[in-house]
Parts: structure tokens; sequence; C-alpha cells
């Protein structure tokens, strides 16, 4: 399930949290732009004993976005083989999905900060959603996030 809100800093933000498991989710917040070609915003992970951030994930209005991937996922809810996977150009974000019985999609978010460094770390979470309705108020919460200037 997915929610397009407000935090306790009053940001607007999406989170996704695991169908499986409520302490499972992902959080895109504190968006910012320094122009018109890209939007800057953090990403966090929370799983039991984990907890990840990455504070300015990129994501260029030339590229393919991550919304469209999305609805992309939500349009195919009867299912596909195999994973599909996108990621932000540099690399700090990667989705990738499978689709299984019973009308499921598992999200697995990875965050790679500086992909290139030495001594660099990586964390991922997997969030299962329902294929229909789940995946598309997924999409729209993103494609909104991404699209909006929030106060």
């Amino acid at each position: 399930m997915t929610s397009l809100g407000s935090d306790a800093d009053d940001k607007a933000g999406v989170t996704i949290r695991c169908q499986d498991n409520a302490l499972v989710g992902v959080t895109f917040c504190d968006r910012f732009s320094f122009d018109a070609d890209s939007v800057h915003y953090a990403v966090e992970l929370r799983a039991p004993s984990l907890t990840a951030r990455v504070d300015e994930v990129v994501a260029w209005i030339r590229d393919s976005d991550l919304a469209a991937f999305l609805e992309e996922l939500a349009a195919d809810y009867r299912g596909w083989d195999g994973e599909r996977s996108w990621q932000t150009h540099d690399g700090d974000l990667t989705v990738s999905a499978v689709f299984r019985s019973g009308g499921r999609v598992g999200l697995t978010w990875a965050l790679r900060p500086w992909p290139e460094a030495a001594g660099g770390w990586g964390a991922s979470v997997t969030t299962w959603l329902e294929a229909g309705e789940q995946m598309t108020a997924l999409a729209a919460d993103v494609r909104h996030f991404l699209a909006e200037e929030h106060q």
C-alpha cells in the first residue's frame, strides 16, 4: 500500500509499505529542484534492523522516469515473465519487479550511492503489492511527487 501525504515536518512524500510486513517500506521525501531539467529527492529504506537513506537521488527529466516504469507495471496487472528493472542515471536507486501468482508484484528497491567509489555501501528491501489497484496508486503517487512543487 502507498500513501501520499505529509510527514511530521509537513513536507510531502510517498511511502510504500509491504502488504506482507508493514515494517518493510520505502519513503520518497525532501524533494527539491535546482532547474527545469532535474528533480532531486531523498529515498529511505526501512526493515527490521535496517534503515538506509540517500539524501540526493537525481531524476533527469529527459530520461525515462520511475513513474513511467511503475505505470507500465500497473498496466501489465495480468503478469509478465522474468524480472523488469529501472534505475536512475547514476545508479543510486534501482527498482526490480517480479510478478508472482495471485496477482502480486515484488518490488526490490536498492540504494547504492556512489557506485564507483571504493568502500561504498548498498542496501535493499522488497515490498509486495497487489498488481492492480495498489500498483496503479503507487504509480500515480510517485508521478505526483516527482512532478509537483511541494511547499
